[in-house]
């Protein structure tokens, strides 16, 4: 088991190759979770996550030798993204093995990185089980995306440099997936200051940590889609789960439309691109799943790697949670004056219409009527309740479409 000896060698070798990332107190964030909020921004972190920490202590631990025969690594996205920058600046031939679902923004930037990449498997440890095959057939060096002691004490050098910027801290909030981060960071923490509360962070959609904490042994958890792809491991590492039992004091988890709302929350306020999977720290706290108030708190963002097409609908998610999107069917005679009518009504309680879609024929459209579909933009939930009761009240239906 590696001790904060070898954190600290790996945050001296890494120094000028890696971000030493901000540390940044959002008020705004403080003020919605009763603490001090000090946002450790991993997602401003060379390759855009974390994980390049990890991936780069790893391979300068590596023999020459092991260095020639190459390196490959299964991942899907942000350790594809950390292994293929480290291999280019080492120049080492890189092979990463990806689910077929993996974002492309993270595929192609893997590969200008200089990696082969394929694509296998439809899940991250479909990938990984194809990668250990392909690493038997072709000799290569394997580097695990976090059950492997250099690999986490790489990740571990995040704790060191909280300590370093806030010595007053209180706790540490971390997703986690597969446990390389929060194991080293709580590792590192515990050993500096043991008072400092290290909680993780799930999704609820596949929680195999605290699944495995409460099986007191890894178990396989069969996740369901989620939008924090980067922490939807089904099965934890064995090096990862002992110091997590060890030092981490509790996991918790959030459900997806909290992961959306807190991901807009991020670039709206503090402009800040997170992925899902980095949300999930913040999330916790905003939605008060962890039993804290009045400390301080570093909630670490873990990653910034969102494909462009895939904010829109981000973007959409928190906005239907927040209460500032509606999208309803009404009916109304189909005769001049009437559509003008509805939008007026609509206008008189400051609902902005985005799109207008009329159906004139249908199963439940009679001759002589319009269905229309509106999408509006709210202020929130209370404003969607005054606007829907409005329209009932002069008589028309009204279905909220989800």
């Amino acid at each position: 088991m590696i001790t904060i000896k070898e954190i600290e060698e790996a945050k001296s070798k890494m120094r000028g190759i890696v971000h030493y990332t901000h540390l940044d107190h959002s008020s705004t964030f403080s003020r919605l979770s009763n603490n001090e909020i000090y946002l450790k921004l991993e997602n401003l972190q060379k390759t855009g996550s974390f994980k390049v920490r990890g991936s780069y202590n790893k391979m300068i631990s590596l023999s020459k030798e092991e260095l020639e025969r190459g390196v490959i690594a299964a991942s899907a996205g942000n350790h594809a993204q950390g292994v293929a920058y480290s291999s280019s600046q080492l120049n080492v031939p890189c092979t990463i093995v990806m689910p077929k679902g993996a974002p492309l923004s993270k595929i192609e930037a893997t590969r200008r990185y200089g990696a082969n990449v394929e694509l296998q498997g439809t899940t991250f440890d479909e990938a990984l089980e194809y990668a250990i095959g392909l690493q038997k057939e072709i000799g290569a060096t394997f580097v695990h995306p976090f059950d492997d002691d250099a690999v986490i004490a790489g990740q571990g050098t995040v704790g060191i440099e909280i300590f370093e910027q806030l010595p007053s801290i209180d706790a540490v909030v971390c997703p986690v997936g597969g446990g390389g981060l929060i194991a080293g960071i709580a590792l590192a923490l515990k050993t500096l200051k043991p008072s400092i509360k290290v909680y993780g962070v799930e999704s609820n959609a596949c929680p195999s940590m605290k699944a495995s904490l409460q099986a007191e042994k890894p178990v396989i958890f069969e996740a369901l889609p989620s939008m924090a792809d980067g922490i939807a491991v089904k099965k934890p590492g064995h090096l990862t789960f002992e110091l997590i039992q060890k030092y981490v004091d509790a996991i918790y988890t959030v459900e997806e439309m909290e992961i959306a709302r807190t991901m807009l929350l991020l670039l709206e306020r503090n402009k800040l691109l997170a992925e899902g999977s980095g949300a999930v720290s913040l999330a916790a706290l905003l939605y008060h799943k962890i039993p804290i108030e009045g400390k301080n708190v570093v909630p670490i963002i873990t990653g910034g790697n969102v494909d462009m097409n895939f904010i829109s609908r981000i973007i959409e998610h928190g906005m239907v949670e927040s209460g500032r999107y509606l999208s309803l069917i009404t009916t109304i005679p189909d005769k001049p004056g009437n559509l003008q009518k509805l939008l007026q009504l609509i206008a008189d309680l400051d609902g902005n219409v985005l799109n207008i879609n009329h159906q004139r024929i249908g199963a439940r459209v009679f001759p002589g009527q319009t269905q229309i579909q509106l999408s509006l933009e709210t202020k929130n939930h209370a404003h969607i309740d005054q606007i829907t009761q409005k329209i009932k009240d002069e008589g028309y239906s009204v279905e909220v479409v989800l």
